[in-house]
C-alpha cells in the first residue's frame, strides 16, 4: 500500500494522510488508521494491490467533520489492455512515435525543430534516404498542413511537440499514468474527494488482510527464588509497502468474524431477449391435441402414462416446480480495535466518532484481550520486529509432572507459574534459563492475571514412577425387587499404584496425571489435587533418596434390570448368596425358587403323561398292522382286540390327567405372576 496525494481536477492537499494507526488480529486482519489535514476542497489518492480493493470496499470508513460527504472513487478491475483502449490515444501496442503521431491525424500542434512549426498533422510517412553511395537508410517524415501550405520534416529532426488540444493532452496523460501505475504490481488507486471549507482534520481507516502477530517468551529462573523473570516478545511483520514511520501499534487477541466479499468485480443481471414481432415471414405452425380427446385417451390408459409421458412429468412441466427463496447475503463485519475512542483522541467530535464506530466496530471485544504499545513503531516495509510487551516478575512453583502416556518412567521438570502480572498472556513459546544457562522449551495457553499454568520444559532423570494396576472382582452392592423385576446395583473397581523413588538431592513435588474417565469415581485419595476437563492430578512429596507410594481407586456403578420370569434358578441362587442381598430379598427370592420348582414337576407330570400316550400310539398302529394279517375268528386276533380297547381306556384315562395339570400348571403360574407382581422388596 502506497500513499501519495494526486491531482483529479480539485485542489491538492498540501499533505497526504499518514498512517497513525495500526491494529492486528491474530484472525488474520489489521485495521489501519490514517490521518491529517486537508484544506477546502482535496482529493487524497491511496494505492493498493488489486486483491485488497475487496477488503476496502467493504470497510473503509471516511471521516470529514466540518465538510460534507466525502466521496470514494477507484480504478477499474479491467485489464490494462482494455483500459487502454477506451482512451483516445491508443497506446496498448507500445507505439513508435511515428505510429503514435500517424494515430493523431488531424490534431493540432506546435513543434520545435530547426524553427518553431504550427499546424495540423496531415501523416506520417517513410522514406529511403541515401547517406553515401551505394548507402541508404530509411526516415521518418511528418506531414503538417501549416498557414503556409503543406510542410515536410523529418521527424528526428524535431526536439519538442506539443498538442494545442488541452482534452487531446489529458487523454494521453491519463494513459501513461495507467500505464505507470500497471507496472507497479497491479496497484489501483483510490481517490479519496473531501467537501468542505477551510482546514480541517480527516480520518481514514479500513480492514485489511495482515500476518496473524506471534508471541515468544523468556523465563528466567533464579535458584530457588520463589519468582522468575518474564520477558514477552510480540513478533510483527509489515507486509505492505509503506513504512510505518512513528504509529501507534496495538496488539490484539482474538478472532473476529472476518470473510472477504468481491465486491470489486463488476456484476450485471443478464436480461431476456425479446425479438420484435414480424409479420413477413411466419413460422410453419404446429398445433396441440384437442383436450377431450386427450382426456378419453387418459382414460383408456392404466393411469401411469399419457401419450407416453408419465403423469408426474406432466404435472409438473403444467405447474411448475416454485423457486427456492433467495438467501439474504451475509452481514459484513469488521473490527478497528476501540473504535471510536481512537478518533476522539485526536480532535474529532464525538458525533462523528459515534457514526464511524458504528460502521467499524462490529462488536465488542469480548474475552479478546490487548496490548496498546506505549512508544509510536518505526518498521520499514517488508520488515518484521520483536517489540516487547512483557517484562515482570511471576511467581514460580517447581513441581516434577508425570504422565505414563506421556513418558512411562520419568516425569517432566515442570514449573507452575502464576501470571502475577497486570495484563493477559497470549499463548506461544516459552524458553527457560535456569541457573544462567538454557534449560528448555515449553508452550503456554492464554493466561489471565492471576491464572496459573503448568509448564514443562525437560525430562526430570532424578524421579522415576512405577505404575503398577491390580483388578478388582465386581461386587454386588444392592438387590431390589419390584413388580416382577429385579434390579441389581453392581461395582466395577479398578486400582493403580505409582511407585515414586527421588534420586536427586532434594525433596521434589512430582504432580502424577491420571485420567477422568467417563463413569468412573474416584475413591482414594478422596479428592484430587488438581482436576482438569480429562484428568486428575495428584501431588506426591518425594524425599531424596525413598520411595513413596500413591495408591488411586475408582468404581463404577453398574445397573442391571432383568426379568424375574426370564432367570434361571442358577442366577436368582447368586444373587441370594451376595452378602448385600437383604433377608426380605433373600426370602422372596428363596420363595420364587419353590414357586417356579413347582410348576417345573407339574410340567414334567405332564409330560410323562404324554409321552405315555405317545408309547401307547405306537403299540396300537403295530397291533393294527398284525390284525390285518389274522382270521378275524382266530383266539389271537381276539386277544389283539381286548388290548386295544384297554389301551383306548388307559388314553382317555391320561387325557383326563393332562387337562387336570394343564389346569393346575395354568393356575401355578397365574398365582406366581400375581406373587411376582405384588412383590416390593429391597
Amino acid at each position: 500500500m502506497l500513499l501519495a496525494v494526486g491531482l483529479s481536477g480539485l485542489a491538492r492537499a498540501e499533505a497526504p494522510l499518514p498512517l497513525e494507526r495500526v491494529v492486528l488480529f491474530t484472525s488474520g486482519v489489521g485495521s489501519f488508521q490514517h490521518g491529517g489535514v486537508v484544506h477546502d476542497d482535496a482529493t487524497i489518492e491511496m494505492q493498493f494491490s488489486a486483491h485488497e480493493i475487496n477488503d476496502l470496499l467493504k470497510s473503509m470508513v471516511v471521516l470529514d467533520p466540518n465538510g460534507t460527504a466525502p466521496s470514494v472513487t477507484y480504478a477499474s478491475r479491467d485489464p490494462v489492455t482494455k483500459t487502454l483502449g477506451t482512451f483516445a490515444v491508443n497506446l496498448t501496442d507500445n507505439p513508435s512515435m511515428g505510429t503514435l503521431l500517424g494515430r493523431l491525424r488531424g490534431q493540432k500542434v506546435e513543434l520545435d525543430a530547426a524553427s518553431p512549426v504550427a499546424g495540423t498533422i496531415v501523416g506520417v510517412e517513410t522514406r529511403r534516404v541515401e547517406v553515401g553511395e551505394d548507402q541508404a537508410v530509411e526516415r521518418e517524415f511528418l506531414t503538417l498542413l501549416t498557414g503556409e501550405g503543406l510542410r515536410t520534416l523529418a521527424l528526428d529532426s524535431i526536439t519538442r511537440i506539443r498538442l494545442v488540444d488541452q482534452r487531446m493532452q489529458g487523454e494521453l496523460e491519463k494513459a501513461l499514468a495507467v500505464l505507470a501505475l500497471a507496472t507497479d504490481n497491479e496497484k489501483k488507486a483510490v481517490a479519496i474527494t473531501f467537501h468542505g471549507a477551510g482546514e480541517r482534520a480527516v480520518k481514514v481507516a479500513y480492514v485489511q488482510e495482515a500476518p496473524v502477530w506471534k508471541t515468544s517468551y523468556r523465563l528466567v529462573l533464579d535458584d530457588k527464588a520463589p519468582k522468575a523473570r518474564l520477558q514477552g516478545w510480540a513478533i510483527v511483520e509489515n507486509t505492505s509497502d509503506a513504512d510505518w514511520n512513528d504509529v501507534r501499534v496495538s496488539l490484539v487477541s482474538g478472532r473476529p468474524i472476518s470473510f472477504v466479499m468481491d465486491l470489486y468485480q463488476p456484476l450485471t443481471v443478464p436480461r431476456p431477449v425479446v425479438m420484435p414481432d414480424l409479420y413477413a415471414s411466419l413460422m410453419p405452425q404446429r398445433y396441440g391435441q384437442d383436450m377431450s380427446e386427450r382426456s378419453r385417451l387418459a382414460e383408456s390408459l392404466d393411469g401411469d402414462e399419457v401419450a407416453g409421458r408419465p403423469r408426474r412429468q406432466m404435472a409438473r412441466s403444467a405447474g411448475g416446480v416454485p423457486a427456492a427463496p433467495a438467501a439474504e447475503p451475509p452481514a459484513t463485519a469488521s473490527a478497528l480495535g476501540r473504535g471510536a475512542n481512537d478518533f476522539k483522541s485526536d480532535g474529532v467530535s464525538r458525533e462523528a466518532a459515534k457514526d464511524l464506530q458504528a460502521v467499524a466496530t462490529g462488536a465488542d471485544l469480548g474475552q479478546m484481550f490487548r496490548f496498546d504499545l506505549d512508544a509510536p513503531v518505526t518498521l520499514e516495509r517488508q520488515r518484521s520486529a520483536m517489540l516487547p510487551i512483557v517484562s515482570a516478575d511471576v511467581e514460580i512453583e517447581r513441581v516434577a509432572i508425570y504422565n505414563e502416556r506421556v513418558l512411562a518412567k520419568h516425569p517432566l521438570s515442570g514449573l507452575r507459574v502464576t501470571n502475577t502480572t497486570e495484563v493477559d498472556l497470549m499463548q506461544g513459546p516459552v524458553t527457560v534459563y535456569d541457573a544462567g544457562s538454557y534449560a528448555g522449551d515449553a508452550r503456554i495457553d492464554d493466561t489471565a492475571p492471576g491464572a496459573e499454568r503448568l509448564l514443562s520444559y525437560a525430562v526430570d532423570l532424578d524421579v522415576e514412577v512405577a505404575p503398577r494396576a491390580e483388578g478388582r472382582p465386581e461386587e454386588i452392592v444392592n438387590v431390589r425387587l419390584a413388580k416382577g423385576v429385579v434390579t441389581v446395583s453392581r461395582k466395577l473397581s479398578r486400582t493403580k499404584f505409582f511407585e515414586v523413588k527421588n534420586g536427586g538431592d532434594g525433596t521434589a513435588t512430582v504432580l502424577i496425571e491420571h485420567p477422568l474417565d467417563q463413569g468412573w469415581a474416584l475413591v482414594a485419595p478422596e479428592k484430587p489435587t488438581e482436576k482438569t476437563r480429562d484428568r486428575y492430578r495428584f501431588a506426591v512429596t518425594a524425599e531424596p533418596g525413598k520411595t513413596s507410594t500413591l495408591e488411586v481407586s475408582e468404581a463404577m456403578p453398574v445397573v442391571e434390570v432383568h426379568a424375574l420370569s426370564n432367570l434361571d434358578d442358577g442366577r436368582i441362587v447368586f444373587y441370594m448368596k451376595a452378602t448385600s442381598t437383604s433377608p426380605a430379598v433373600r426370602d422372596a427370592l428363596e420363595n420364587v425358587i419353590r414357586r417356579k420348582r413347582e410348576i417345573e414337576e407339574i410340567v414334567q407330570g405332564r409330560q410323562v403323561k404324554e409321552q405315555e400316550i405317545g408309547t401307547i400310539d405306537q403299540e396300537q398302529a403295530r397291533i393294527r398292522g398284525n390284525m390285518q394279517a389274522l382270521d378275524r375268528t382266530s383266539d389271537l386276533y381276539s386277544q389283539y382286540v381286548r388290548k386295544f380297547a384297554e389301551q383306548e381306556k388307559r388314553i382317555e384315562t391320561l387325557r383326563g390327567e393332562i387337562a387336570g395339570l394343564l389346569a393346575k400348571e395354568k393356575e401355578a403360574r397365574a398365582s406366581l405372576d400375581e406373587y411376582l407382581g405384588s412383590l416390593d422388596v429391597k
